[in-house]
This record gives C-alpha cells, sequence and structure tokens, in this order.
C-alpha cells in the first residue's frame, strides 16, 4: 500500500533466525494463556470493545470522511477518503479497487523504484502531474485492497507467535514451504522495528504506521509521522501544495482506533455447517494449505508491550484466538510481482499469506486480483505451494468441491 522510506529494516529469514528473540522480539511477553477466548465476530457495525459504541461511531465516522483540496488532498492520490478502498460489504472491508507499482532491475538483478517510488498514483488534483508508468519501469503489478476488518487482533499477535509458525514450517526438515519473517519500522516509536504483518510485503507492523503511511500515499496528506509530501514521479509538486505540513495531525489516530475496535469478518454459519463446507476444511488441512493458511491464532496477553513500547494490548484485543486463515509471513508462491519495500532484495518475488476470513466478500482474487476463482486461485499457486497444488490436482472432483465449498463458507 505503500511508497518505501529510506528506513531500513532489521530482517531475517526464518531459516537462520535462531536468536531473534534478543531483539525487539523479547519484549512482547507471553504470548498466550490458558483461558483464551474467540475473538468477537461480525459484519455489524459494532464494537469489538476496545472503543465504546460512540468513540467506534467517530472513529468510523473519520475513517469514511472524503477530504478535498482545501484539506491538503493529494497533490498525486488515489482515493478521497479510507472507506473508499475499504468498503464491502461494510467500513473496512475489502474491494475491488486497485493501485499500480512499478520500477525496473538493474544491471545486479536487484529491483529499483520507480522515480519518486514504485507506487504510482492514479489521480492528481491537476493534468499537468499526473503520474504514468515510465516505459523503462517494466516491473509492473497491480495491488489489490485488502481487508482492514479485525486487524486489531491481527497487530496484537506476538512477534514470537509469528517465529515459531516459519520454525514449524516443512522448510525446517528439508521441505519447501518456508515463511520468511520480517522485522519493519514502526514509525511511532522511530529507531524500533517489530514483525511485519501488514500490507502485501508485510511492509508495516503497527496500524498506526500503515495508517499514516496510507494517508500519505493513497490521499497525499502529510501527517506527524510521515510530514513529506510525495512527488509526481519524482519531480516536485510544492506549487500546487498550499496547505502547510503536516497536513494532519489527528486523523490517522483515529483510523488506527477504528480499525482495532473493528470485530473479525465472520463465517456464513449456514454454509460453514454444511457437510461439504466441513469435508472441505478437513481436506483443507490434509494436503497441506493449512500450513500457510494458518486456521487459528491466539493474540498476545492482555498488557504486552508491543510496537517498540507505542502501545499496550488490551483485553479486548488480548487473548484471544483468531480465524485468519494464514500465517501472516511472506512466501514465494510464483506469483510474485517483483516488487521490493520493507523488506530488501530477497522479498522481491515473495508475498503475504493473504488471510481467508471474509473471502467470500470479493470476487477479485490473489495480489492483483486477476484472478476470479477459487479453483482458479488454487491452481495459480507454484513455488514453495507446488507440492500442496498438486496435492489438490490429485483430489476427486467431488473432494476439490468440497474445498470450494469450504472456501465460500469464509
Amino acid at each position: 500500500m505503500t511508497r518505501p522510506y529510506a528506513l531500513v529494516p532489521l530482517m531475517f529469514v526464518l531459516a537462520t533466525a535462531g536468536f531473534l528473540g534478543t531483539f525487539s522480539l523479547a519484549i512482547e511477553g507471553q504470548t498466550t494463556v490458558a483461558s483464551a477466548t474467540e475473538a468477537p465476530a461480525g459484519f455489524d457495525n459494532l464494537t469489538n470493545g476496545f472503543l465504546t459504541q460512540d468513540e467506534f461511531i467517530a472513529a468510523q465516522t473519520v475513517f469514511e470522511e472524503r477530504d478535498d483540496i482545501a484539506e491538503g488532498l493529494g497533490p498525486v492520490y488515489n482515493a478521497q477518503s479510507c472507506a473508499e478502498c475499504h468498503q464491502n460489504p461494510l467500513t473496512g472491508g475489502v474491494s475491488q479497487v486497485s493501485e499500480v507499482r512499478a520500477g525496473h532491475r538493474d544491471f545486479n538483478g536487484d529491483f529499483v523504484e520507480a522515480p519518486g517510488g514504485s507506487l504510482i498514483n492514479d489521480r492528481a488534483i491537476d493534468a499537468s502531474i499526473q503520474e504514468r508508468v515510465p516505459g523503462a519501469e517494466n516491473v509492473r503489478t497491480f495491488r489489490i485492497s485488502t481487508n482492514t476488518l479485525g486487524m486489531g487482533f491481527v497487530e496484537s499477535i506476538n512477534s514470537n507467535t509469528l517465529v515459531a509458525i516459519a520454525r514449524n514450517q516443512p522448510a525446517q526438515s528439508g521441505g519447501l514451504i518456508a515463511g520468511q519473517f520480517i522485522q519493519v519500522p514502526v514509525l511511532e516509536s522511530d529507531p524500533a522495528v517489530r514483525g511485519g504483518r501488514f500490507g502485501w510485503k508485510n511492509q508495516h507492523a503497527s496500524l498506526l504506521s500503515f495508517a499514516a503511511d496510507a494517508y500519505l500515499n493513497e490521499m497525499g496528506i502529510t501527517n506527524t509521522l510521515v510530514p513529506a509530501e510525495n512527488t509526481s514521479l519524482g519531480l516536485s509538486v510544492a506549487r500546487f501544495d498550499n496547505v502547510p505540513d503536516p497536513e494532519d495531525s489527528d486523523d490517522v489516530a483515529e483510523f488506527a482506533a477504528f480499525m482495532r475496535s473493528t470485530k473479525v469478518p465472520p463465517r456464513d454459519t449456514v454454509l460453514a455447517n454444511a457437510a461439504n463446507a466441513i469435508a472441505g476444511a478437513n481436506l483443507f488441512n490434509q494436503i497441506g494449505c493449512n500450513i500457510c493458511h494458518v486456521p487459528s491464532i491466539t493474540t498476545s496477553a492482555p498488557g504486552t508491550i508491543i510496537n517498540g513500547g507505542a502501545f499496550t494490548v488490551p483485553a479486548a484485543l488480548g487473548n484471544k484466538i483468531i480465524h485468519a486463515y494464514s500465517d501472516f509471513l511472506l512466501h514465494d508462491i510464483g506469483t510474485g510481482d517483483g516488487i521490493v519495500q520493507n523488506g530488501g532484495q530477497s522479498t522481491a518475488n515473495k508475498l503475504r499469506t493473504v488471510p481467508l476470513w471474509g473471502l467470500r466478500t470479493h470476487g477479485r482474487h490473489m495480489h492483483d486480483g486477476q484472478t476470479l476463482t477459487f479453483n482458479e486461485s488454487i491452481l495459480r499457486h507454484a513455488g514453495e505451494a507446488r507440492g500442496v497444488t498438486n496435492n489438490y490436482r490429485a483430489l476427486s472432483a467431488a473432494q476439490r468441491t468440497q474445498i470450494l465449498t469450504f472456501l465460500k463458507s469464509l
């Protein structure tokens, strides 16, 4: 979702990450408690308890608010509000809206972003600064908007939990699947880093950082965490920008508070209890889909300090069981877009395992939105997932239908 920053992340490939706990992970403390309970689920515009209902509505209103030029919109941008891209079936959800990223490879084969950053904005407040992909930038991709519902629980997952998931994946015993855990800057606690989990490249670890980044890069509005205006393909847009920087001082905190207070996407309970869906869930696990699409994760204990000391996991988010169906790690499944953000060159062709919760709420799949059916999405998996995909191919037509029925229930 973001243009890369100049900040350099502390990054580890899990196969060699035996000492991760000595860094920022160590302060995240206890990961689970015996009395964990299910995270609240629902498409109902009700708070999960992080905020009061009145506070939730106020934060949601800011998330939905359309900004204009007088408020700092642009000069180059993609949308006028957060809800413009996160709005199905309700505010905070996924959508069909995509963005464009581009760059090229140098003589060493390393990715180099387009002038001004890999994000090519689709809109501008003046036609003379409209961004277009330069012909020389031949590494190109679309990025579909992501779901933000339930993200407060994802933020509250202990980084050590993600490390443990990666260490237990088959590559540790000679298999192909090897999730990469990276640590990325926490903008509100500079120079702190934390395990990335947000965005297609895991480029953010905190929702406040995620919100601040998106406010600049998607709406062109500078803020206290990201105070410098973007360019138009590397060229200054200062003569079109009449609002002093930073253009926002508190909206990003409201964006983060809204996301932290949303419930997780619910299952279709009727379909989930159907015999085919239950059988499909079992087959999903048996053929190995659950290695990356992890069915259940428990968040950190309440009181755990995260985000470099900037956030303490509250009771509403702590010690909750979520069913995101993701390991929140980076993998090469043969669909990589070649783009590098906060993770370094080794992540160019890797993407975060897409969380499958809420899958039934959108019809365009994979990172680029170019795949339109669940079956095609599965068959598109290669690379690390080749063996699992072959397992799926080997199933009978009836068994494949059962897995697809399960996916339709999510």
